[in-house]
C-alpha cells in the first residue's frame, strides 16, 4: 500500500530557490512549443518557424521539456542525432549471430590454493576441474568455495549441537468483529468449512442461547440473526454436525440436544438449517434419552450417538442413537453394547476415529476418572484400554489430530491445569511435547477445533473466572499429524 509523504510545513531554502528560478512554459495552443534557451544570451524566446523542430535548429543548444510538474528535463541538442543503423548493418550483425553463437559458460573452477591459471585453454580448464572434483567428490558433493565449505563442515561438526526442531506455539488470537458479549463457558463448538458456530454456554451465572460466528480464516467474528424456534438458554448440552447431499449440494445442520440452565436439565432436539439460519424442533420416534447435561455426541453411519452425563441427582452410562438419515423420520434407539462398560460419568470427552468410539475421563460426581475406553460401534462392544500411567482429566477438550488426541486442559480432581497432553492412538501411551509461547491460563470447560494445522481454544472456567479469548496453538514440526489417516486402533 502506498503511503504520502509528508513535508514540512514551512519550506526549505533551497527548495523554495529552486522554484522561484524554474522558468515557466506558456502553453500556446494548438500545439504547444518546447521553450529554447539561446546559448549566446541565455535568454528564453521561441522558434520563428514552428514548422521547425528545435532539434533541428542550428541556433538552439538546449531544450527545457515540461516532464512533471516540478521537474525540468534538459536535453542538448546542439548535435542532430546518428542517423539510425540500416538495414545492411543488421543483416551483418545477425549473420555474425548465426555463424559464431555465443560459448556456453565455464565450469566452475575451484582452488583450494587460490593459485590463478594464467594462459590456460578451455580443454585444460575442464580437465583441471574434472581432476579437483574427483578428489572432492568423496567430501563435498556440492562444488563451492573454500570458506563456504569450512562454514557447512563446521556447521555440522559434533562439537557444535543442531538447532532444535521447530516446537509447537502458543499465542493469543487476535478476533475482530462482533463477538460473544460475554465470557463463555460449557457452549458447543462446530467447524463446518473455514466457520465456527458457537452456540449457548453460560458466564459465571447466566445462560445464553446466542449463535456467533467466527471465520477462520480471518478471525472475524459476526452475529447472525436467527428465526424459528429456537432452544432456550442451555449449558453444557450437545452439538452435532450431520451433513447430507440433496440434488449434488450438500447441506449442514447443527442438532442441539440436552444441557441445563440452572437446576433445569433438558432433553429437547433442536436443528438448526446453516443454509436459511432457521431454528425448528422435529418430532421423533422412540424414547428418547432422559434430561441431561455434560453428555458427548458423535456421528456415525447416518446415526447420533450420545453417551453418558448426569441428570443432576447421579451420572449416566447409557448409550442412546438417533437415527438421521431421514430429516423427516428421526427415530431414538438404547444401545446395549457387549463388553465392560465404562462407569457412569459426565463431563468426560468422545472422539471417533473410524469404527471406534473413545471414551476418556469424566467424572460421577465423586471421582475424577483417568481411564480410556473403547466402544467398538461395529461389533457393538466396550474394551477397556491400558495405558502406560493414569492421567486423570474432566472438563478438557480432546481433538484427534491424526493418529494422536490432543488433550488440552481441564480438572485432574485437584486444580485446573493448562498442560497439552498428546495421547498417541497406535501405542496407546501417552506422550508429551516441548511447547514454546504464552500459553493459555489454566482452565476447564472450553471448547477446541483443528483448522489449518492449527489448534484453536475458546473460553473456558478456572473456578473463579470465565474466559472470552481465543487462543491458537502452532502445531509447527507436527503439522503432518493430521494427514496420517492409514493406521489401526488395537483393541
Amino acid at each position: 500500500m502506498s503511503q504520502k509523504a509528508s513535508y514540512p510545513t514551512a519550506p526549505i531554502a533551497w527548495m523554495s530557490q529552486a522554484y522561484e528560478s524554474t522558468p515557466k512554459v506558456e502553453p500556446e495552443p494548438p500545439r504547444p512549443q518546447p521553450v529554447i534557451i539561446n546559448s549566446s544570451t541565455e535568454s528564453m524566446e521561441r522558434p520563428e518557424s514552428p514548422t521547425l523542430p528545435p532539434e533541428q535548429d542550428p541556433t538552439t543548444t538546449k531544450t527545457i521539456t515540461p516532464s512533471s510538474p516540478h521537474r525540468y528535463d534538459y536535453i542538448d541538442t546542439s548535435r542532430p542525432p546518428p542517423p539510425p543503423p540500416s538495414a545492411h548493418y543488421y543483416a551483418q550483425t545477425m549473420d555474425k549471430v548465426n555463424k559464431d553463437p555465443p560459448l556456453p559458460p565455464a565450469p566452475l573452477k575451484v582452488n583450494t590454493q587460490r593459485l590463478s591459471k594464467p594462459n590456460t585453454t578451455q580443454q585444460q580448464q575442464q580437465q583441471h576441474y574434472q581432476h579437483q572434483n574427483q578428489q572432492r567428490k568423496s567430501k563435498r558433493p556440492i562444488h563451492m568455495s573454500d570458506h563456504m565449505a569450512a562454514a557447512i563442515e563446521l556447521s555440522v561438526s559434533p562439537n557444535v549441537a543442531p538447532a532444535p526442531a521447530a516446537g509447537m506455539y502458543w499465542s493469543r488470537a487476535i478476533t475482530y468483529g462482533r463477538g460473544p458479549s460475554r465470557p463463555l463457558r460449557a457452549h458447543s463448538a462446530n467447524l463446518i468449512g473455514e466457520y465456527l458456530y458457537v452456540f449457548g454456554g453460560c458466564d459465571v451465572k447466566v445462560c445464553f442461547n446466542t449463535l456467533y460466528v467466527l471465520d477462520m480464516d480471518t478471525l472475524t467474528w459476526s452475529k447472525p440473526r436467527t428465526s424459528g424456534q429456537a432452544p432456550p438458554p442451555c449449558r453444557a448440552h450437545s452439538c452435532t454436525t450431520v451433513e447430507r447431499e440433496v440434488g449434488g449440494k450438500k447441506t449442514y445442520h447443527l442438532y442441539v440436544f440436552g444441557g441445563g440452565d440452572g437446576p433445569n436439565y433438558f432433553n429437547d432436539l433442536y436443528v438448526l438449517n446453516i443454509d436459511t439460519l432457521i431454528w425448528s424442533k422435529p418430532k421423533t420416534e422412540g424414547e428418547p434419552p432422559s434430561p441431561r447435561r455434560a453428555h458427548t455426541t458423535c456421528i456415525w453411519n447416518g446415526k447420533i450417538i450420545i453417551v453418558g452425563g448426569g441428570d443432576g441427582a447421579r451420572a449416566l452410562a447409557d448409550v442412546h442413537t438417533l437415527d438421521v438419515s431421514d430429516p423427516h423420520a428421526l427415530k431414538w434407539s438404547l444401545l446395549k453394547p457387549d463388553g465392560s462398560p465404562p462407569i457412569a460419568r459426565g463431563y468426560h470427552t468422545s472422539n471417533l476415529i473410524k469404527d471406534k468410539l473413545i471414551v476418556y475421563g469424566g467424572s460421577d460426581g465423586h471421582e475424577c476418572f483417568s481411564d480410556v475406553h473403547i466402544l467398538d460401534l461395529v461389533s457393538n462392544t466396550w474394551n477397556q484400554m491400558d495405558l502406560d500411567r493414569a492421567v486423570p482429566r474432566l472438563a478438557h477438550s480432546a481433538t484427534q489430530v491424526g493418529s494422536y488426541v490432543f488433550v488440552i486442559g481441564g480438572h485432574d480432581g485437584t486444580r485446573y491445569s493448562n498442560e497439552v497432553l498428546l495421547l498417541n492412538l497406535v501405542t496407546m501411551s501417552w506422550e508429551t511435547r516441548k511447547i514454546y509461547g504464552g500459553a493459555p491460563s489454566a482452565r476447564g470447560y472450553h471448547t477446541s477445533v483443528l483448522h489449518d494445522s492449527r489448534l484453536y481454544i475458546l473460553g473456558g472456567y478456572d473456578g473463579r473466572h470465565v474466559f472470552e479469548d481465543v487462543y491458537m496453538l502452532e502445531l509447527s514440526a507436527c503439522a503432518y499429524l493430521p494427514q496420517i489417516t492409514n493406521f489401526e486402533i488395537d483393541v
